[in-house]
């Protein structure tokens, strides 16, 4: 898949090691492949296969041993190229609503009133506006959650990595931030690697899930989602998406019971 001009993001032969009292541990192994310009590329593997590792290079938090990170789209005025939404959402605590969606926007020099009517637009289309002027401890974890996400979107970056946002959530309000999620995607049409152990979410949020496995960690299979959102589960083509599950799934097995040593 490398080459073209709608890849917004190539990652080729990407290796990372680092030292340890015993000799150097290798996270990540010979990591390649491209992600088009507005794709949602969904990413799931065991525990400890380099998936953090792999956002965290991709956002300049760390850097490769060996490999290069290409980005293929120049950046706008005052856009920043990547912006991360982890598992716990990250807010000021100090900052109402408004001003933790408005910070990235801040940092990048736009007026106060620009900014803060920029982030309202965001906030309005999740139905936070009565908690605008709320604190994040006057919030739901459910609701941080979300002002972490909109907080990312509103500073307009390139590729947005979210590394299992949803994972500390209950189902019901999982169920509602994966449909939010999508809404503001389709909406805003950015670069998305989302990382998730949950295969049921990578199946329905991504165009493609990428399936690693370790250690070390490196892609074990790519897997084309053929159907369009939204995924209807009534429908036939349900069938075909809990084959692509089981499929992933069976992978995923056979990773674990091989790092547990026992026979599948």
């Amino acid at each position: 898949m490398i080459g073209g001009s709608n890849l917004g993001l190539t990652c080729q032969h990407l290796c990372k090691t680092y030292p340890t009292r015993n000799g150097l541990i290798t996270a990540l192994d010979d990591i390649t492949f491209s992600v088009k310009e507005h794709e949602f590329v969904s990413i799931v593997g065991p525990s400890g296969c380099g998936k953090t590792t792999l956002l965290k290079l991709i956002a300049g938090l760390s850097k490769p041993t060996s490999g290069q990170i290409i980005f293929n789209s120049g950046l706008s005025r005052h856009q920043q190229r990547t912006a991360l939404v982890f598992q716990e959402h990250g807010l000021f605590p100090w900052m109402t609503v408004l001003d933790n969606v408005a910070f990235g926007l801040e940092m990048y020099g736009m007026p106060k009133r620009d900014r803060r009517d920029l982030a309202m637009t965001f906030i309005e289309k999740v139905g936070l506006v009565s908690f605008a002027n709320n604190y994040p401890h006057e919030l739901s974890v459910g609701m941080c959650q979300r002002v972490g996400i909109l907080r990312a979107f509103a500073a307009d970056p390139q590729i947005l990595l979210m590394d299992e946002p949803f994972g500390s959530l209950d189902a019901q309000t999982k169920q509602v931030l994966r449909q939010e999620l999508l809404r503001i995607w389709r909406e805003n049409k950015k670069l998305i690697l989302f990382v998730t152990h949950d295969i049921d979410e990578a199946v329905l949020l991504g165009d493609r899930v990428l399936v690693m496995s370790g250690h070390p960690g490196h892609i074990r299979e790519e897997i084309q989602i053929p159907i369009h959102r939204p995924h209807d589960p009534i429908s036939e083509q349900q069938l075909e998406l809990t084959e692509i599950k089981w499929h992933i799934w069976k992978i995923l097995e056979e990773e674990v019971l091989k790092s547990l040593q026992m026979p599948s």
